[in-house]
């Protein structure tokens, strides 16, 4: 690995993990609200995405598809609306977790067969998922919880849509673009519950334009230069430095529960990924 892409690769670890960070901020801090968090946060990468492509003389006209839309959209919105209750940490536990083991599941109906050590990981994973899932005094709440779960379900749904795309800026792009009309029907039902101030505002296109738009861009640029097994690994930092960034920020408690689920989530999708480049 160069040290190119060891920086474009960190730079991009850290936007994935702002965007929870300032999802949470915002829905804490500040008076906005998730649908039009959500709203602000597509509308601003879209524009972002359109000028990158711009810049490079592209057009996103005819790229993506409104599948991987309805995919996107479904993961932005759920996500906003989870983050109404969960710390950070948790948020991007649940939702890395639920990310890996979508993918992997599709994997095994695609007829993908996994060693005793996968199954192992896909357990624990799974194990740590229903940790965080199951109600008791130190648990996050269950209806967020599972609205996270969702999201999570959904980005892998994105991902594996977006696998084999020859262009994946211009496709992100595309796809963030058809977005808007699902973001109109959003903003539509949700208006009489709207309501946003200026730090709101500013972390939401914080969130969109910067975190999502140029974090994108950041990554794609990356993944030419990584392992497929590197690729998947290196999102594992992602929670971890989510969680830093929740206790060491916004003041959030590192629980003995939160802990336990996190071992076992990264723990066993460390397992899955790493067999999984021997087979």
């Amino acid at each position: 690995m160069t040290l190119r892409t060891l920086l474009l690769t960190m730079l991009a670890m850290l936007a994935f993990a702002g965007n929870s960070l300032l999802c949470r901020v915002a829905l804490r801090e500040s008076q906005i609200d998730p649908a039009s968090f959500t709203a602000l946060r597509l509308a601003a990468g879209a524009l972002v995405l359109w000028l990158l492509l711009l810049i490079r003389r592209q057009h996103a006209k005819g790229s993506g598809n409104w599948f991987g839309a309805i995919a996107l959209f479904g993961y932005a919105a759920a996500f906003s609306y989870a983050y109404v209750e969960l710390d950070a940490g948790a948020g991007a536990l649940l939702l890395f977790g639920a990310v890996q083991l979508s993918m992997v599941s599709w994997g095994l109906i695609q007829g993908e067969r996994l060693s005793r050590l996968q199954i192992g990981g896909m357990i624990m994973a799974a194990g740590g998922l229903t940790a965080l899932l199951v109600p008791g005094t130190s648990t996050p709440s269950a209806s967020s919880s599972l609205l996270m779960v969702i999201a999570g379900s959904a980005w892998g749904a994105y991902s594996l849509l977006g696998k084999r795309t020859p262009d994946p800026l211009a496709a992100t792009a595309g796809n963030f673009i058809r977005t808007l009309p699902m973001v109109a029907v959003l903003c539509l039902i949700a208006w009489n519950d709207a309501e946003w101030d200026k730090a709101g505002v500013i972390y939401a296109l914080l969130s969109g334009g910067l975190a999502s738009g140029i974090g994108y861009a950041i990554w794609y640029a990356a993944i030419p230069g990584l392992a497929a097994v590197q690729a998947a690994s290196v999102q594992l930092s992602v929670p971890l430095i989510t969680t830093l960034g929740g206790i060491l920020l916004l003041g959030e408690a590192m629980t003995g529960r939160l802990l336990a689920a996190g071992l076992a989530i990264l723990g066993g999708i460390i397992l899955v990924l790493r067999f999984k480049s021997r087979t």
